[in-house]
């Protein structure tokens, strides 16, 4: 899934990548706004940029991400 800048997501589950953190297990259920989707590589692995209501900017792999429909 390619994620666009602006792109409301949800982070759903904790990642299989090698770039998860323990301290992200706090984000899984939180919803954020893409803010960098690194899309000038459009690379499935790379790790996009979201910022987290409550939780600040981190970058994070694409698998515990989903896009959330606006309500």
């Amino acid at each position: 899934m390619t994620f666009h800048r602006g792109d409301r997501v949800q982070i759903h589950r904790k990642s299989s990548d090698e770039a998860w953190e323990d301290y992200m297990d706090d984000f899984i259920g939180r919803q954020g706004i893409v803010t960098d989707p690194d899309s000038s590589i459009n690379d499935p692995d790379a790790l996009v940029e979201v910022s987290i209501v409550d939780k600040g900017t981190h970058r994070l792999p694409q698998d515990c991400l989903k896009r959330v429909q606006e309500s």
